[in-house]
């Protein structure tokens, strides 16, 4: 017998559509008493679900997209980070105000402020009855790199030598930049909120105690069967149809 890997969401819709099409080959011999078990009941409940699903892709397709566009729109951000360094290194700036963007180009750039201690390091200053604490410096996620991205700027601002000639690199290129950087990282988590929101529906609609589309479709074969026999012609359409909560 397949596992639940095998059958998906949209399987689960799809075989619901062939468990209707078993209940209108049957006839007026299909005549539960319970409503939502009853045809019509069933082609609504149909709808609803695949609408659910087309929900889901849409969601999921348009949160692809904002994914990739903030890929695209992050990607070269390490080689201007390179060239900001460089002007403010050329610009003659203070040793106070290069030592602070020392610290915020590390962030960007996902560097150590330190180099990471081996085991043998560790153990040796345990022994000593040293705490050491090696959690990962790394500032690499996209709402990290905006945050330091400001934070660079605000410094750049403040900074009355970095007048660099380059447009890329002047303090109003990089704020429009970071506008731009902050609209497609803010689209993904929108685009993530009603994915998730997608699927919830989707969900409630298919695995739903007692009125979802799964228990619904048991609960359909169960009549089918015990209307017409396990052996009956009418319970050989839909007793291979599978429906797996996920």
């Amino acid at each position: 017998m397949a596992g639940k890997s095998d059958i998906s969401h949209a399987k689960n819709v799809t075989n619901f559509d062939s468990l209707i099409s078993a209940v209108l080959t049957i006839g007026q011999g299909y005549n539960p008493s319970r409503d939502s078990l009853k045809l019509p009941a069933l082609q609504t409940l149909f709808t609803v679900a695949n609408k659910s699903l087309i929900d889901v892709n849409s969601a999921h397709s348009a949160n692809s997209t904002a994914i990739d566009q903030r890929e695209l729109a992050f990607k070269p951000m390490g080689s201007l980070f390179t060239k900001v360094n460089n002007a403010l290194k050329a610009s003659g700036s203070s040793v106070q105000s290069d030592e602070t963007a020392k610290t915020i180009f590390r962030k960007l750039q996902g560097k150590r402020a330190s180099a990471k201690l081996t085991k043998a390091a560790i153990a040796a200053l345990e022994a000593e009855g040293k705490e050491v604490n090696q959690n990962s410096s790394s500032q690499m996620g996209y709402d990290d790199r905006v945050e330091n991205f400001e934070k660079l700027i605000s410094l750049l601002k403040s900074i009355p030598e970095y007048t660099p000639n380059e447009v890329e690199l002047k303090v109003e290129t990089l704020q429009a930049l970071l506008d731009d950087l902050k609209v497609k990282n803010s689209q993904v988590v929108k685009t993530q909120l009603l994915l998730d929101a997608a699927r919830g529906v989707r969900k409630e609609i298919l695995n739903t105690s007692l009125t979802g589309l799964v228990d619904i479709a048991s609960d359909v074969k169960s009549y089918i069967k015990s209307a017409f026999g396990a052996n009956s012609t009418q319970y050989k359409l839909v007793s291979g149809l599978r429906f797996v909560k996920l």
